[in-house]
């Protein structure tokens, strides 16, 4: 396979490229005002607001379009100085699942070209959409207003069908197709690690061209260890959530739904009891987070599951947190997993990382990225909770080396940021921007040369 291009690494050049003023963001089954870790809402949409929020700091404006879910909330909000998000009136406010809104995309996108038809012309300079529906509307508008399109898939259907969980429904053939379709028609792909690139490459038959890595990032000022004795640090968060203060803590942080597996998490407790009756009872595991997608079907599953391997009382259940509880998550906790079947990367190992707390994750999709094997974490290449347990019981009885780990996945999340991905975002933005128009100076000049022959 080819190497994927990467309009970072190409725009390092002398000549300066030009800087959007304004962008829309299309944002179709998720608004960023939504809290992350229940119904559709999740990384993706952690990654939408802070792209937005320092975009605006670096003086480009952005308006995201989301569809409107709630009557409560007016036509804009502002969210920060210099992003609005706009919602989309487009069926019904509620009842509507992500499987049912292509039918919305109609609506949808009148809803959108309206909103720039009242504006002056040449309003926004860039589109960036967000996951396949957003790419739909995203690729009629760029041909409307004349402007390129970015997008970011954020997960691929064709990787998801791949490396299904247990149970779980496969992607219908519609998103394959209008996947395909995105890929073949946006100016440029922006894929969060290089393993999504080489999906796009591989599966989608995308233009290597086209095809640019930019790697998300993790807010460093809020998600860090809490200040003077690590242990002292986890003791008050461990009270703050009401978690016990003695043993063991694993904790999972996310939607809750087949993808994300949090039932290997539980089975390997389980499997732990056999292994090792004694450590067993010394862990608590905790589970944070809301049912998703296929999840909602049995929302009580992983309680049911629980109780019927034996560990209910080992188990705790928390809603999806917000402001400093979800440090105050990763700080209590030895060790943060995520066993997800395919994630395009993994904001929550990030976050996990950046607050000193060691990962153990799935080998899979950008969680190869995000956690540095043997470094900031460990890295288990199955998804058999025997697996899971056999790492569990290396890693919890010797503290030295999670400590070592716990140094190592600090160090490795601070090369991350989000200025950092606004960075090569910004370069990615005016790159394209400037291959837009030399293509439309082209057709002008030859549409000119075409006059002249008549």
């Amino acid at each position: 396979m080819a190497e994927q291009h990467t309009g970072v690494g190409r725009q390092r050049g002398a000549r300066p490229w030009p800087r959007p003023r304004r962008i829309a963001t299309l944002s179709v089954h998720t608004s960023p005002l939504h809290q992350p870790g229940t119904g559709d809402a999740g990384g993706m949409n952690v990654y939408i607001l802070e792209v937005a929020r320092r975009l605006a700091e670096a003086d480009v404006e952005v308006e995201i379009f989301t569809r409107a879910t709630s009557g409560d909330l007016p036509p804009v909000v502002e969210m920060s100085p210099g992003v609005h998000v706009r919602h989309v009136t487009a069926g019904p406010l509620e009842g509507l699942t992500k499987e049912e809104l292509p039918g919305q995309l109609c609506a949808f996108t009148a809803g959108v070209l309206r909103t720039e038809a009242a504006r002056p012309p040449g309003h926004y300079d860039l589109i960036h959409s967000h996951y396949w529906l957003s790419g739909q509307v995203g690729w009629l508008a760029k041909e409307r207003w004349g402007v390129p399109l970015v997008h970011t898939a954020h997960t691929l259907a064709k990787v998801k069908n791949d490396r299904l969980a247990a149970g779980d429904r496969p992607e219908p053939k519609a998103r394959v197709i209008g996947e395909e379709q995105v890929v073949a028609e946006a100016d440029r792909l922006v894929a969060n690690t290089r393993v999504e690139a080489r999906d796009l490459l591989d599966r989608y038959d995308a233009d290597p061209a086209r095809v640019t890595v930019v790697e998300p990032g993790v807010d460093l000022d809020r998600f860090r260890p809490a200040p003077g004795d690590r242990h002292a640090a986890m003791l008050a968060a461990r009270r703050r959530l009401g978690l016990p203060t003695t043993g063991y803590v694993v904790a999972f942080v996310g939607r809750i739904q087949p993808l994300k597996a949090p039932d290997v998490l539980i089975r390997a407790a389980a499997a732990l009891r056999e292994r090792d009756p004694l450590l067993a009872d010394e862990l608590t595991v905790v589970i944070v987070g809301g049912p998703s997608g296929s999840g909602l079907d049995r929302p009580t599953a992983l309680i049911e599951l629980a109780a019927s391997l034996g560990i209910a009382d080992r188990v705790r259940f928390l809603p999806p947190c917000t402001g400093d509880d979800l440090p105050a998550v990763y700080r209590a906790a030895d060790l943060v997993a995520v066993p997800s079947h395919n994630e395009s990367f993994g904001l929550v190992a990030l976050e996990a990382q950046a607050c000193g707390t060691p990962v153990l994750a799935a080998a899979v999709g950008g969680l190869v990225t995000a956690v540095r094997d043997q470094v900031s974490g460990v890295l288990v290449d199955s998804h058999d909770p025997v697996d899971w347990a056999r790492t569990l019981a290396g890693l919890l009885p010797d503290r030295a080396r999670r400590a070592t780990l716990g140094r190592g996945a600090e160090q490795h999340a601070r090369n991350f940021s989000w200025d950092r991905t606004v960075g090569n975002l910004l370069a990615v933005y005016g790159e394209t921007i400037a291959e837009h128009r030399e293509r439309l100076a082209s057709r002008l000049a030859a549409d000119g040369a075409l006059s002249c022959a008549w």
